[in-house]
């Protein structure tokens, strides 16, 4: 009996070969990829939520780290030879050449924030998993729905070894500020109230 399962092999892509096929024009102008373990996939449409929420987080930290830290939104974070991730926020060394040489690699990470309103699930497992692998020492997520933060600690090889989940009202610091106190809410889009 012939067996109908099989095995497929993918052919994984180099951050190298990444950028070969953006700047040969294999992307569309309005294609928004991105490359995690070997993978080209497609980045989730954001919604207004999304959007206020980043605008709302990064507003907060650039007023937060002045001079302290680069704040890098929807930007590409070299993780390795195969992942380069364009996080919702990511807080980096200061580079004194801006990065013009090079996407900021693990070692220059301070703290990525993902935003989720409908990539909840990607974020808190894929992305999670392929961040630890790369030592980012702090991760979280931002869940614009639920109004939660999901704080992502302790890589390992195998994924994060602390999980904690915040609610809109308590606060955190960043492990790299720990003068920073930030409540989830400052990060939150804010609840618009219907007059009826």
């Amino acid at each position: 009996m012939q067996n109908t399962e099989s095995t497929l092999k993918l052919r994984l892509w180099t951050v190298e070969e990444y950028h070969r096929m953006a700047e040969a024009g294999i992307f569309g102008a309005d294609e928004r990829v991105e490359l995690l373990e070997g993978k080209i996939i497609w980045m989730i449409a954001k919604g207004t939520a999304h959007r206020s929420a980043v605008n709302r987080t990064d507003r907060l930290l650039q007023n937060s780290l002045r001079n302290r830290a680069f704040i890098c939104v929807q930007d590409p974070v070299k993780l390795n030879e195969r992942s380069e991730p364009e996080p919702d926020i990511a807080v980096v060394k200061v580079d004194p050449l801006d990065y013009a040489d090079h996407h900021p690699t693990p070692k220059e990470v301070y703290l990525i924030i993902e935003v989720a309103d409908s990539s909840l699930k990607l974020d808190c497992e894929t992305k999670a998993k392929a961040y630890s692998q790369a030592g980012i020492i702090d991760y979280w997520v931002l869940d614009v729905v639920s109004r939660q933060l999901r704080v992502f600690r302790e890589p390992t090889q195998d994924g994060y070894q602390s999980e904690v989940t915040l609610e809109e009202n308590a606060t955190i610091s960043p492990l790299e500020f720990p003068d920073l106190s930030i409540t989830v809410l400052e990060m939150l889009p804010p609840i618009i109230r219907l007059l009826a």
